[in-house]
């Protein structure tokens, strides 16, 4: 039944049945008005929504890998960790908090050995939160590239505050001019600001022993990156908290992680773990 623009029929000319649906049709029609004069408005984006203080982050892929921070000279060690299937796919060399004061053939050795089992070598350079000059920083990271060839850097001791993210720009930008294709790891040991994701392959995020990690408080910022831009580094632990320490880091977007039952004040980084070969299955089980 079709109404003409002028107006509705005259209900008063037709037959009841006619007149009774010719209400219903006016009822309809009221209805209908009534539900488009005033369109809902479209939701506003989220992307500018400021993300709530405890929103959790999205599963993340549950593949990791393992790392080591190869701060020992023994070539036994070195072999134990380039040994492990799967093996970690990063190994920092620390020579002498830094690359030394010349090249040693011994860690020349050991550093090919480790490539050869497609391990990922940094060079270890300490930046003391921002301190060190960059032309020091530029020297390590020029002697290491000659000395040992290493693929990337490891920059330790870094600060994430955002008045020193220039400084940090400014090495990168070092290290992918000398390094092509270098790869940047960057330790504030905490969350920085987030512009620094975008300096660093991978930022450390959490150095510390498992009694800190446990209550580590996650910013829901994580969730724009992916977990392999993460990494955890957790002492202390002991065996039986291994399996809750891998659970969590995976819970927590750490898609690179080295779990130790060393601790302070000694160095957790002269050895391996005690459990290293059953810590690299469960890291790695997953993938």
């Amino acid at each position: 039944m079709s109404f003409r623009t002028s107006g509705l029929p005259d209900l008063t000319r037709v037959p009841d049945l006619l007149r009774a649906l010719a209400a219903l049709l006016v009822t309809a029609m009221a209805i209908s008005a009534c539900g488009t004069a005033a369109p809902t408005p479209a939701p506003r984006s989220r992307q500018h929504k400021p993300p709530a203080a405890h929103t959790s982050a999205p599963k993340a892929s549950s593949c990791q890998s393992t790392f080591v921070p190869a701060y020992f000279y023994s070539s036994t060690i070195w072999a134990q960790a380039t040994d492990t299937r799967p093996a970690p796919a990063v190994m920092m060399l620390n020579v002498d908090s830094g690359p030394g004061t010349g090249p040693l053939s011994h860690f020349q050795t050991l550093v090919t050995q480790a490539q050869d089992a497609g391990i990922t070598v940094l060079g270890y350079v300490s930046t003391s939160y921002g301190q060190s000059a960059v032309s020091t920083v530029e020297t390590q990271v020029q002697e290491y590239k000659s000395w040992y060839g290493v693929t990337g850097i490891f920059l330790d001791l870094t600060q994430g505050t955002p008045g020193e993210f220039s400084y940090y720009r400014t090495l990168a930008n070092f290290i992918r001019s000398n390094i092509p294709n270098g790869v940047i790891w960057l330790n504030p040991g905490d969350y920085p600001a987030p512009e620094f994701m975008s300096i660093a392959n991978v930022v450390m995020v959490f150095e510390g022993p498992y009694s800190a990690y446990r209550s580590d408080q996650v910013p829901s910022w994580i969730s724009q990156y992916s977990p392999s831009q993460f990494a955890h580094v957790i002492y202390d632990t002991s065996a039986s908290d291994l399996a809750s320490a891998v659970s969590l880091s995976r819970e927590r977007r750490a898609g690179h992680l080295f779990v130790t039952d060393l601790n302070l004040p000694g160095n957790p980084y002269d050895a391996l773990p005690s459990y290293w070969s059953r810590e690299a299955g469960a890291v790695t089980a997953p993938c």
